[in-house]
């Protein structure tokens, strides 16, 4: 390219004077002449390009970023010449810690510019010979190179064009430690501090498709990758000598659905057919292992504006698993890039992206193994059973959603038990329940010793006396169940029929059938126990319902905690960031006040002084000319 940079160097150097570390970022870019240089290192100033879709078009900050990494920054670009101009080279050095020891009250960037005849390079002077010394002596005295011959150097890894940044006094933290860690990994660049979490780091190891989720926010290789969502085969980026490898989130998902989203026009204009965002949104192949990994990740002209960014902030597990990928142009980035200015047409978009977002999880969330949020107790097996499709369904590995029953109530839990004995019931009336209860008692030591059928665990019925202890017991109550004006009717009862309480000559001759020492058969009394044990798995059920109710509750309230605690967090570092960097430009600003005012007042001195100059000529030209009148 001729302009265009092929390549981006990142990597740490050592300072020579004090062993420190430093940063350097270069690339072979078409580089800056003497003006552009001072445009780039000058407060206040900004180019933006107009043309579409390029890499960098809204420049990357460069005296914010760089003053957020460390106190002092040197800068060597060389340029090539243009329309007839000679190749220049320069070297300029934006030095807070200059400025502060030096006790300066105004802002001074010392810069020198080299020119290129024939083979050499040769200084090139914007005003006198001494101020460009100046500038060279002060650059030599706070860089990390104490000579002209060890600047020139530097320009050695540039050939025809480019730039070459060297950040030093990188910020410490805390604890006296760089904010950059450099030795953790010998191929990345990380953050310390709030960003990094050592269970995300585990966890990447163990599912890599959810790797740049878990680390971008602490790793810069990682972070990097996913920066474009397009990149060239010609251009490259290095980091500490190993190349970083471009990747599309896309590739990490499955059960990929795309979506194309217009918005409206804000202003009742026509739609502007540029105003289109294809979206991809899908499982991340992880997601069948219920790690909390979603978000979509919003590109900008190219560029990554809003890493992961989680616009569904579900109870439970809604949700999870779901990543998306897309590019938002129509929409304005903020001036630092890390997100988007709050315009109408962002909140439409994020409304659209949760609203895609419930609807592919609904739809699909049973595929990896979820099931609805709301769970009972299946009275035959004992196992919690959901429905499917739920926005706070909880995993179920190994079952699928169709396994699963779907009542909703307890009333309808409560009639579909009821209809699988056989019987028909409605909900508990309060009188029924009353009654019910009395009937329990009533034929409490009856059922006492009737052996347990039932597959619930949590059964009444649990000690079975001996044969004879039985007969005992019925002998006593006979004629209490041969009564036909006395009822043992509860509220899922009032369907049985005389057929069903009556002992047939058929079950009497059966020489199989269970019976006391009278010969009264035992078998008559089931559907009454049946029914009793259905109404216990009815109660049961409704009690599960409530505390499952109340615990979604308790996990809803702990992840709005949660969430707002992180978004805390994330506001209070952002505040601090923006107070530092708030309080940075006062004093820069305040510096560049008292300085134009004291180059006014010099002005206005030196004027004043020229005009008393003027005078005393004047008056000493009209003296001689009186003088030569007398002679």
């Amino acid at each position: 390219m001729k302009n265009g940079a092929t390549f981006v160097n990142i990597d740490m150097l050592e300072n020579s004077k004090d062993k420190t570390r430093m940063l350097l970022v270069e690339d072979n870019g078409g580089g800056m002449d003497p003006d552009k240089m001072r445009q780039c290192m000058s407060l206040g100033y900004s180019a933006k390009s107009q043309v579409a879709n390029t890499i960098g078009q809204y420049g990357n900050g460069f005296k914010t970023s760089t003053m957020r990494l460390g106190a002092d920054v040197l800068v060597f670009s060389r340029s090539r010449g243009k329309e007839g101009k000679r190749p220049t080279q320069s070297i300029g050095m934006l030095s807070y810690t200059f400025l502060r020891s030096t006790g300066k009250e105004d802002i001074v960037v010392p810069m020198i510019d080299y020119e290129k005849n024939g083979l050499n390079w040769t200084r090139k002077l914007r005003s006198t010979f001494a101020d460009w010394n100046t500038s060279l002596q002060t650059i030599i005295t706070w860089s990390p190179y104490g000579t002209e011959a060890e600047l020139l150097e530097q320009f050695s890894s540039i050939k025809e064009q480019g730039t070459r940044v060297i950040i030093y006094n990188l910020w410490e933290d805390d604890q006296g430690d760089l904010e950059l860690d450099f030795d953790a990994d010998v191929n990345d660049i990380q953050l310390r501090g709030g960003n990094r979490d050592e269970k995300n780091i585990e966890m990447a190891k163990r599912f890599p498709n959810s790797k740049h989720f878990l680390t971008y926010r602490h790793s810069l290789r990682s972070y990097a990758s996913i920066l474009y969502l397009r990149l060239s085969d010609a251009f490259q980026i290095f980091l500490r000598g190993k190349e970083i490898e471009h990747h599309n989130i896309v590739t990490d998902m499955m059960l990929k659905k795309e979506v194309t989203y217009r918005p409206v026009a804000t202003n009742g204009l026509p739609k502007d057919s540029n105003m289109v965002a294809d979206v991809t949104i899908g499982f991340v192949k992880d997601a069948k292992f219920h790690i909390d990994v979603q978000g979509f990740n919003v590109y900008h002209r190219n560029r990554l504006i809003k890493p992961f960014w989680r616009v569904w902030t579900a109870a439970g597990s809604g949700g999870r698993g779901v990543i998306g990928v897309l590019e938002a142009n129509f929409i304005e980035p903020a001036h630092d890039k890390q997100d988007f200015e709050r315009t109408t047409l962002l909140a439409r978009l994020e409304a659209r992206l949760i609203q895609m977002q419930k609807d592919y999880w609904s739809g699909n969330a049973h595929r990896i193994g979820y099931v609805g949020a709301r769970s009972f107790r299946s009275p035959e097996t004992g196992r919690e059973n959901s429905p499917e499709g739920s926005p706070g369904a909880q995993p179920s590995p190994g079952h699928s959603g169709k396994d699963y029953p779907k009542q909703r109530n307890a009333g309808k839990s409560y009639s579909a038990s009821s209809k699988k004995s056989g019987k028909t019931s409605t909900p508990f009336s309060c009188q029924q329940a009353e009654k019910s209860a009395r009937t329990k008692r009533s034929a409490g030591s009856i059922l006492h010793g009737l052996p347990d059928t039932s597959d619930d665990s949590d059964s009444e019925f649990v000690n079975t006396p001996s044969l004879s202890s039985k007969s005992h017991i019925l002998n006593a109550h006979r004629k209490y169940f041969q009564n036909e004006n006395t009822s043992l009717a509860t509220p899922a009862s009032n369907g049985t029929t005389e057929k069903e309480r009556s002992i047939t000559k058929s079950q009497l001759a059966e020489p199989n059938a269970r019976s006391n020492v009278d010969g009264h058969s035992i078998d008559d009394h089931e559907p009454v126990i049946k029914q009793l044990r259905d109404e216990n798995a009815s109660l049961k059920e409704r009690l599960l319902i409530v505390e499952e109710a109340t615990s979604q509750e308790l996990v809803m309230e702990r992840d709005k905690v949660k969430s707002l605690t992180e978004r805390l967090e994330d506001l209070q570092r952002q505040l601090d960031t923006a107070n530092k960097e708030q309080e940075a430009l006062i004093d820069i600003f305040s510096e560049e006040r008292s300085r134009r005012d004291e180059e006014e007042e010099n002005l206005r001195q030196k004027l004043k002084e020229a005009s008393n100059t003027i005078q005393e000529l004047l008056l000493e030209k009209s003296n001689a000319g009186r003088k030569g009148q007398k002679v």
